[in-house]
C-alpha cells in the first residue's frame, strides 16, 4: 500500500464521475453515490441534486466529503478522499456551473466508454416533478489518495 502523489490524485478525480458523497444528517453520518465533475482549475467538484434531504442535511452542516475509487480486486485498487466545504449555487451562476458539469462529465463518457450522450439524465440523477436542480460545489480543503498493488 502506498499514497499516491498529486498527480495521481487528480488523475482518478478526473478520470471518473461517480463517487460516495458523505456529510452528517441528525449527527450520523450518511454516505450517498453521486455523479460529480472534478474542476481542477476552481479546486471543487460540482454536483448537483434534487431538493431534499441531501440538500437540507448540507445546508445545516456544510462539511462534506467525496470518496472515488477505482477496484479491480481487492489487492489492486486506488482510492481518493476529497475533504472540503458545500456551497450552493443559484441564478444564471448555477446555470453555467450545470453547463460545465454536463460538458465535463460527457467527455469521460466520450473517452472511457465511447457512448456519445446528449442529456443530463443519461449519466446523472435525474431531478422529478420538475424540480429545479439544486447546483452545487464542494470547495476542496484537502485530498489524500492510497493505492494497493500487490505483486503475487
Amino acid at each position: 500500500m502506498r499514497t499516491l502523489n498529486t498527480s495521481e490524485k487528480a488523475s482518478i478525480l478526473h478520470n471518473n464521475y461517480i463517487g460516495n458523497l458523505g456529510y452528517i444528517y441528525n449527527n450520523k453520518p450518511i454516505i450517498v453515490p453521486i455523479t460529480y465533475f472534478y474542476n481542477e482549475e476552481q479546486h471543487n467538484i460540482i454536483c448537483y441534486s434534487g431538493n431534499g434531504h441531501k440538500t437540507n442535511a448540507l445546508r445545516k452542516t456544510n462539511a462534506v466529503s467525496l470518496c472515488v475509487s477505482v477496484i479491480d480486486s481487492v489487492n489492486s485498487w486506488e482510492s481518493v478522499l476529497v475533504q472540503g466545504i458545500y456551497e450552493e449555487h443559484t441564478g444564471s451562476s448555477a446555470k453555467a456551473i450545470l453547463h460545465q458539469f454536463s460538458i465535463g462529465v460527457k467527455k469521460i463518457i466520450l473517452n472511457q466508454e465511447q457512448r456519445h450522450l446528449d442529456f443530463i439524465n443519461q449519466f446523472s440523477s435525474r431531478i422529478y416533478n420538475d424540480d429545479i436542480p439544486i447546483v452545487f460545489t464542494i470547495n476542496i480543503e484537502g485530498i489524500t489518495g492510497k493505492r494497493r498493488e500487490f505483486q503475487s
